[in-house]
């Protein structure tokens, strides 16, 4: 389980065939063999060490649904080590099972933040709700505004310096998870009107 807080920025080494290094020294310190790690807000396992780094191996599936599939070389990706059950739940209840990608469609200044306007597939809507929670790239971040197919968040300065959001271009993928309680809920009504209906 992870919060939507990123802990480090790394730096993409390599990717081929499934086999991705990164660097990021700060985290590697933490991390063991076999640990979780959000890379982007997708949940994978680590598979080796090194100096300053580490490796992943993304299967088919997570190339599918996220946009690590357009991971190259030299590019920025935000990290986020698995939640310690000592831990502070600084940003809400996020899993590292992205839902699917959004496309950033405008931004806008509004003071010192950014409203950051996502497309997002029409399928997720109904878990997206004003005020709610959102992750974005793994960020844990608020929805300012619900439309029929988008939504907006409000981007901090402090986010925008510390994540891969603030090289967030109009057109660029990014991965969204929404609020997993939403969906919990909607299974246990549909479940609910189900046994009522037999």
């Amino acid at each position: 389980m992870f919060t939507g807080i990123i802990e480090e920025v790394g730096i993409v080494e390599s990717i081929d065939n499934g086999n991705l290094r990164i660097r990021a020294p700060l985290v590697t310190n933490d991390l063991v063999l076999g640990d979780s790690i959000a890379i982007n807000g997708a949940c994978l396992t680590t598979v080796s060490l090194h100096n300053n780094g580490f490796e992943t191996k993304v299967v088919p599936e997570t190339l599918r649904r996220t946009n690590l599939r357009n991971l190259k070389n030299g590019m920025l990706v935000n990290l986020e080590l698995a939640l310690r059950s000592n831990g502070r739940l600084g940003g809400h209840i996020v899993q590292g099972h992205v839902d699917d990608t959004g496309k950033v469609i405008s931004n806008h200044v509004d003071g010192d933040a950014v409203i950051v306007k996502v497309q997002s597939p029409k399928r997720l809507m109904r878990y997206i709700v004003e005020k709610g929670f959102i992750a974005i790239n793994g960020i844990s971040l608020t929805v300012v505004d619900r439309f029929s197919s988008s939504f907006t968040t409000s981007v901090i300065p402090y986010t925008r310096n510390n994540t891969n959001l603030g090289s967030q271009k109009i057109g660029d993928l990014v991965n969204i998870e929404v609020d997993i309680l939403s969906k919990y809920v909607e299974s246990l009504l549909t479940n609910r009107f189900l046994t009522a209906g037999t």
